[in-house]
């Protein structure tokens, strides 16, 4: 016998956002039922943010050995991968409990384990045993990663987000298809664990981010001793037991590249495909599930946030939207995306944070604006750590309106927050320049620049005449 619930909100799928609006909805009472058929906690704690990041910072534990000699500390990094593995499997057991059904539970939340599918516009099925018909309805399935058609990939034995934390092995060379944010750290960290690698991308590796600093991040790989080839077409995969060898059309011909592990990090495609969004009435994009600023669909009764809709794969993305939603469904307020407020970090060392307008956008949108610079080498702290790689660089329109800042560098995943509250909020770079910072820390970097926005009136000749002149009083 079918089991028919009648909460207000029914929300598909248990990642970051997902969770975010059940637990919302939960504490301002709200009856809600989450529906998840795979892992509570989604992509991000299970194979992307969580296990990525422990899997850098033990990476950059050996890092940081290699490079000590220069404060007089002697060290040899002796890497034990299963470890390391270990160590990452332990950051998601630790996370864990905060995102578990029982937890939820505890919190109001009705949890349902299966996979949900749309019976019509106002109806969920959860197999055949029972049927949701809720007031709203949330999307929050997320993203898978998504192979290439390159031919004979899909046949050689790879790896990717959902596989590659798996390995208890350093792999003895490690080929990365994709350059963007994922495949960059990835490079790098398990390179700094004793692999080597190679990096294979078609196009500009970290294509998002501003080139000029997106350069220090890719001459440091470089300097580590990772290969990446940009600009390559690769014709075919061949599975060479034990390696797996990638085909490249090179000017002078074919080329080969042999590897005893491939990783896939090239895209991600939305995860739809047991939805029946037809029988909802609501329509699908090339990148994931069409949504207005308000990430309602074209079904008025639906939401989509976070990854399926093709926007910013971030978590912190995923929880934005969650709040846009809550506000909306709970309070009937008229929230909407703000893509220009949205910060992302890629954390590859020098770390390389964006939020707001890059120098190219902002200058194809305003007529004037200002690029205010500031080195790391210049910082005293920066000093101290002997990290003195990287800069800041902030954009603002002609009056000081902050429009963007990209900062690359130690922390800079840290340092941005500061940017983003500064765009968030509209200020001056006024602001920033009067602010007390303490010293000696990085953030001096981003004061620096802001005062930077003042030196030309510096010497201007009425203040040169009336400074003067005021000094006659005193």
């Amino acid at each position: 016998m079918t089991e028919v619930l009648n909460p207000d909100i029914c929300v598909i799928g248990a990642g970051s956002g997902g969770l975010s609006v059940a637990v919302a909805a939960a504490a301002f009472g709200v009856p809600v039922v989450l529906v998840e058929k795979a892992k509570m906690g989604g992509d991000c704690l299970n194979y992307g943010c969580v296990p990525s990041k422990a899997l850098i910072a033990a990476a950059r534990r050996s890092e940081i050995a290699r490079r000590s000699g220069a404060f007089g500390i002697a060290m040899r990094p002796m890497v034990d991968f299963a470890k390391v593995h270990d160590h990452v499997h332990g950051v998601i057991a630790a996370i864990e409990p905060n995102d578990s059904k029982e937890r939820m539970t505890g919190l109001g939340v009705q949890v349902i384990a299966g996979a949900a599918r749309f019976k019509d516009r106002s109806t969920v099925m959860v197999g055949d045993e029972i049927e949701i018909k809720a007031r709203r309805f949330v999307i929050a399935t997320g993203s898978s990663p998504a192979l290439p058609p390159i031919p004979g990939l899909a046949e050689a034995p790879h790896l990717t987000n959902e596989t590659v934390f798996d390995l208890k092995q350093t792999p003895e060379h490690l080929v990365v298809i994709g350059a963007g944010p994922i495949g960059i750290e990835l490079a790098q960290a398990f390179h700094r664990l004793g692999a080597h690698v190679t990096v294979l991308e078609a196009a500009r590796p970290l294509a998002k981010d501003d080139p000029e600093c997106a350069a220090i991040v890719l001459d440091q790989l470089a300097r580590e001793g990772i290969r990446l080839r940009a600009g390559v077409e690769i014709v075919r995969i061949e599975s060479i037991p034990p390696k797996v060898r990638a085909v490249l059309k090179t000017p002078a011909g074919e080329e080969t590249v042999d590897g005893t592990h491939l990783l896939v990090a090239t895209g991600r495609r939305a995860n739809v495909d047991d939805l029946d969004l037809k029988a909802a009435g609501i329509k699908l994009g090339p990148r994931g599930i069409v949504v207005n600023r308000g990430l309602v669909t074209s079904n008025r009764k639906v939401f989509a946030i976070g990854d399926v809709t093709g926007a910013h794969q971030f978590t912190h993305v995923a929880n934005y939207h969650a709040g846009i939603v809550i506000r909306r469904a709970l309070f009937r307020l008229a929230a909407k995306v703000e893509e220009d407020v949205i910060p992302w970090v890629t954390y590859a060392d020098p770390e390389l944070a964006q939020v707001g307008l890059t120098e190219e956008t902002a200058r194809q949108r305003y007529r004037e604006i200002r690029v205010l610079r500031a080195a790391f080498h210049d910082n005293d702290r920066a000093q101290t750590e002997r990290e003195i790689r990287g800069h800041i660089k902030v954009v603002t329109m002609g009056n000081g309106t902050i429009l963007g800042a990209t900062i690359i560098g130690a922390h800079a995943g840290e340092l941005i927050s500061t940017w983003a509250l500064a765009i968030q909020q509209q200020l001056n770079i006024r602001a920033v320049a009067e602010l007390i910072v303490p010293y000696p820390t990085l953030a001096e970097v981003g004061k620096r620049a802001a005062l930077g926005f003042f030196t030309p009136k510096l010497t201007q000749p009425l203040l040169r005449r009336i400074i003067p002149f005021l000094r006659r009083f005193g």
